[in-house]
Parts: structure tokens; sequence; C-alpha cells
């Protein structure tokens, strides 16, 4: 792939610009197409990075206590119609089967950040998982360990490049689709997400990754032109107003 190639003779500066300790990814409202297949765009420097923390998934079996990524770094770009989101990761080492993920809730229910598991004795909601390893991406459901499924219609793609040991991976898909199954991203509004790594060289399988805990989406909405609408009122009012004062001033001034 050629972004892959371009993207082994240089390197990006997202380490240098992400904001540590950020709650919410703000996807970028930009025009034209997105730059999915060009990790090097300047497109994507327009996207503030956010640095989230993971650690080991050690609630459920089997789990694992020590994992390799400590922190996601994530931009996101949208055109108004299609979604990009850009996570980057150390990992020292390429493994064949390294995975990533990005996941969003589905519907109404509450659901645990780890797959959806159920919690105690509450019911969990289920969660749209976009999958990243090595060749593939997939566009699943999940609700709780061992409930993984892929969906009929795959509505996401992307691709991943391994360089000096850090993985970049760029997922893409539809603000909105017709599948009742997916994350529906409405600019303007909030949605939860969270992150997944696999270091398939530290061991790391299915349940045992690293994990973050649920942070915010927002994608950015267009201009609300209402608010040219009424700039352009106050204008127009603060010109009206000045004319009638300044006609009122000379008239008083040939009257005197």
């Amino acid at each position: 792939m050629a972004a892959a190639a371009l993207f082994t003779l240089v390197v990006l500066p997202l380490s240098a610009q992400a904001q540590e300790g950020g709650v919410v990814v703000f996807a970028k409202l930009v025009e034209g197409p997105l730059p999915t297949e060009d990790l090097v765009s300047p497109l994507w420097q327009q996207a503030r990075a956010v640095e989230f923390p993971l650690s080991a998934q050690v609630h459920w079996e089997p789990r694992i206590f020590s994992v390799t990524a400590k922190s996601v770094k994530v931009r996101a770009l949208h055109n108004g119609e299609d979604l990009a989101i850009l996570i980057e990761y150390q990992d020292p080492t390429k493994g064949d089967d390294d995975a990533a993920a990005v996941q969003f809730p589905v519907g109404d229910e509450k659901a645990h950040f780890a797959h959806a598991q159920r919690m105690l004795q509450m019911e969990s909601g289920s969660v749209n998982i976009w999958h990243w390893k090595e060749g593939e991406v997939g566009d699943l459901n999940a609700k709780g360990f061992g409930n993984l499924r892929a969906q009929d219609r795959q509505d996401v793609t992307g691709f991943g490049v391994w360089n000096d040991g850090v993985w970049r991976v760029v997922f893409q898909r539809k603000l909105q689709t017709d599948d009742e199954k997916d994350a529906q991203i409405i600019p303007g509004e909030f949605l939860q997400i969270a992150f997944a790594i696999w270091d398939s060289d530290n061991g790391e399988t299915g349940s045992k990754k690293a994990v973050s805990s649920w942070w915010y989406f927002r994608a950015e909405p267009p201009a609300d032109p209402t608010v040219w609408i009424y700039s352009l009122i106050a204008v127009a009012g603060a010109a009206l107003f000045e004319v009638v004062l300044i006609k009122r001033l000379k008239k008083r001034s040939a009257d005197a």
C-alpha cells in the first residue's frame, strides 16, 4: 500500500502534539475526502490528539496482569458523511496477531467497557466494536466475553502500519448507517468510546488485553447559520441607529 511505504520514510509528530489527560475525542470537521490512506496528510494535524491511559484486563478470566501498551493517542476527522479515527500506541515488536479496537455502546442500556461484560447481577447493554488485526478489519457486536459476533454487513474499513516501535491504525465508517447494530454518530452529540490493544508477542489474546475505561467522543457539528444571521441583524441595527442619530444631531444643529 502506498500509504505504508510513505509512512516508513516519515515520522508523524502525533506524540508531540497529544494532549494528555483529555476526556473527549473531538472529530474535526473538514471538507473533502478523508486521508484514510495517508497518515502524513496535513489534515490529521488539524485534529487534536488526546492520550488515554490503558491497563490490563484483570476483572474476568482469562486475565492478564502486565500489558505492553500503557496508553493510546487518538485523533478523529469527519466530513459530514464519513468518519476516520486514527489511534497510535507503543509496541516494540511487530507481531502477526497484534490487534486494536475501538468500541461504542449501542442502545440505551449501560454497558461495561470490557466487552460489555455482565456486571454482578446486572445485565449489560451491547457494544459495537471496530476491530483491526493485520490484514483485516471487523465490524462486530458483543455482550460479554464469549459473545463476540461479526455483523452480517461490514461497514468499517481500515488498516494499520507499524514503524519504529509504534502502531498507527486507522478506522473509517459512515457517521450514520441504517444498521441497528451499529453505533450511530450524530455531529454535536456526545457518545461513549473505549479502546483495547493486544500485543501478541506478550501473549495478549482474547480477554487478555490492554483496555481503557469509557471516555467520550463528539463529532464537530457544522456551523450554525443563524449565528451569522443574528450578527448581520445586529450590525444592520447598529448602522441604522447611527444613521438616525446623525440625522437628529444634524437637525438640532440646523435648528440652533
